[in-house]
């Protein structure tokens, strides 16, 4: 503990170190706050759209109280659904930022509503949130390299290397440094992270799943910058923090833009515009489309209400809600293969995250968050869960030509919001962790294989110096 005090007052006394902590505490903890008050902000959103829409539906309630049947209620009533954010949204908000969280529906054709919130500007939504998780991604590594890059070439520059490999015990000086600056690294994340959990209340299983990835992202960077500064470059020329620096680019911004491009051409993804235009078109086109077509093509998909009194002479409200549930079918195949688009991306995206610890980092956290892809889409199924159960409510009164009145208005359906799984420990965690560790130990080994001229011992002569090294990484 001495020699880790030692450390300390070493690492305080850098003004640049110092620093360097404050600032990545200072923007670690502002990252928090964005995010807890960008979850407040949706969850008073949703709270005052509740609150509106009561009011709407009494208006409708109001008017059509003595309604002969449910057509009018069923068009001009809207539904209000909503996505309240988890406990956990405020280490990411990732889609959150730019999908819909509450959409009012109505009983009329769900796929021109659902894909007509997907509308927002993109120059707004391209620089993202301010974030744990972009702070972790993003900005972490770089205060990693700025404590690291020269943690050997400054003590050979200054004259103090030949001594300090002398001294007994010297590689675990190296570790007791590399350790130390790791640590405090992880604490200036750690403790705001951990303040917003407590603010949030945040399920315990999840803030330790992401306090690991955390820690293991972390060590990632830590790793990598010991092996590059366990080669010995000259730190006047700063070899060390230009490599580094390369890599931090290489691996945070280059070969994930170049992952995403070749994953958008290998997996092409119509817009869910392009979803809502198509069954617009079908339902605009269903006035020019004979009566009897229509209603033959509703029964094949509802048969229950086939043997319903047919449609009487002019407009009747069950042949304009059937033609909207055909357009809706009209586009099934093309909702389908939408879907399993968005799903074959984030498959892949997974999958590169075992090779990119970043990439594998932001899945997890935002996954964690309840902030991914998959989220978004649990909670469009439950959309059309409900809207199943709204029209069917309608359906009801329409085909049986029942009268809807004030008993129908007290019966109408309510939503509620999608149950969330517990989160869990998987393959993706398990991928980032492995590969993260790894780099971490390597780098500890090349830290304890120095020789007095600066450089690590090589790895090559029958495996000795790499097995000295990992003997001296288990320590």
């Amino acid at each position: 503990m001495k020699g880790f005090s030692n450390e300390l007052r070493l690492i305080l006394r850098s003004r640049l170190s110092t620093s360097a902590l404050l600032l990545l505490l200072v923007l670690a903890a502002l990252a928090v706050w964005s995010g807890l008050d960008q979850v407040a902000h949706q969850r008073q959103t949703i709270d005052r759209l509740a609150v509106l829409h009561q009011q709407d539906v009494a208006a409708v309630a109001d008017r059509y109280a003595d309604s002969a049947d449910a057509g009018s209620p069923a068009y001009y009533t809207f539904y209000n659904t909503w996505d309240p954010p988890s406990d956990t949204a405020f280490m990411a908000l990732g889609l959150r930022d730019v999908a819909p969280y509450v959409l009012r529906i109505r009983a009329l054709g769900l796929q021109a509503q659902l894909y007509d919130g997907e509308t927002f500007n993109p120059e707004l939504a391209l620089p993202g949130r301010f974030d744990f998780a972009f702070v972790l991604i993003y900005l972490a590594p770089l205060f990693a390299i700025a404590l690291l890059h020269d943690l050997v070439s400054a003590e050979r520059q200054s004259g103090r290397l030949r001594l300090l490999l002398s001294m007994p015990g010297g590689s675990r000086l190296w570790r007791r440094r590399a350790a130390l600056r790791y640590g405090l690294l992880f604490a200036c994340l750690a403790l705001p992270l951990l303040a917003g959990a407590l603010i949030s209340g945040t399920a315990p299983l999840a803030i330790a799943i992401a306090l690991v990835i955390s820690a293991s992202y972390l060590a990632f960077w830590v790793g990598l910058s010991l092996l590059i500064a366990a080669r010995g470059w000259s730190s006047v020329a700063n070899a060390n923090a230009t490599v580094l620096m390369g890599s931090w680019a290489l691996l945070t911004l280059l070969l994930p833009t170049l992952a995403n491009i070749v994953l958008s051409r290998a997996i092409p993804v119509h817009q869910g515009v392009d979803l809502m235009l198509a069954q617009r078109e079908a339902v605009h086109g269903a006035w020019e489309v004979p009566r009897e077509e229509t209603m033959r093509r509703f029964f094949e998909s509802h048969p229950e209400w086939r043997d319903t009194a047919p449609l009487p002479d002019g407009f009747h409200w069950k042949w304009y809600f059937a033609f909207h549930q055909v357009g809706d079918e009209s586009v099934a195949e093309q909702v389908r293969a939408y879907r399993a688009g968005l799903e074959a991306r984030q498959q892949w995206t997974e999958r590169l995250g075992w090779l990119l610890p970043g990439v594998g980092a932001q899945a997890v956290i935002h996954r964690v968050a309840d902030t991914d892809l998959p989220a978004q889409l649990a909670y469009r199924d439950r959309i059309e869960a409900f809207h199943r159960e709204m029209r069917d409510f309608y359906y009801g009164y329409l085909f049986t030509d029942r009268a809807f009145g004030s008993k129908g208005f007290a019966s109408q359906p309510t939503f509620t919001p999608r149950s969330r799984e517990p989160v869990s420990f998987g393959y993706q965690e398990a991928a980032t962790l492995l590969l993260s560790w790894l780099v971490f130990l390597f780098g500890i080994g090349r830290l304890g294989a120095l020789k007095p001229n600066g450089k690590a011992r090589p790895a090559g002569r029958a495996g000795a110096a790499l097995q000295g090294a990992t003997a001296d990484a288990a320590l």
